[in-house]
């Protein structure tokens, strides 16, 4: 009895011990394997006749199941592919698509509009102040548009 109370805290201290290391050096890897540990724990104190041998086992199983289950089910739920982060440090690139009105006449296929707080210089064909355009590329700083029928 006193050696498997002693092996079931072990499984529990090396799994604090993992768990401290993700704690450190994170990346999710050592906390699956330190649940994986603390189950083992959990297993000998349920099952204090275990052999080392079959504790040994018991954990590599532990360890691989906790691993693909964080893989294959809780991760892909982590993930979010919100619009806009590929272009988050490019913030022309964030307009396209969207529709603003002309602050200054598009002449020789240059012109403003006003895009939040700010007026962007724009590019495309000739049109009167107050049309709407509606931004098809990036050129630098430049917004290229197409007019809004």
């Amino acid at each position: 009895m006193v050696a498997s109370v002693a092996t079931h805290y072990l499984w529990w201290i090396l799994a604090l011990v993992l768990i401290a290391l993700e704690v450190m050096l994170p990346g999710y890897f050592m906390l699956w394997i330190g649940i994986a540990a603390a189950v083992t724990g959990v297993l000998m104190l349920i099952l204090p006749e275990l052999s080392l041998l079959s504790q040994a086992i018991a954990f590599v199983v532990l360890a691989f199941l906790s691993c693909a289950a964080y893989w294959y089910l809780l991760r892909p739920r982590l993930q979010r592919d919100e619009p806009g982060d590929a272009r988050l440090n490019r913030r022309g690139e964030q307009n396209i698509g969207k529709r603003y009105v002309l602050s200054e006449a598009i002449v020789n296929g240059r012109g403003k509009a006003q895009v939040g707080d700010g007026l962007w210089l724009v590019s495309g064909p000739d049109l009167p102040v107050g049309s709407t355009v509606e931004v098809v590329a990036v050129d630098g700083n430049t917004l290229k548009v197409r007019p809004v029928a």
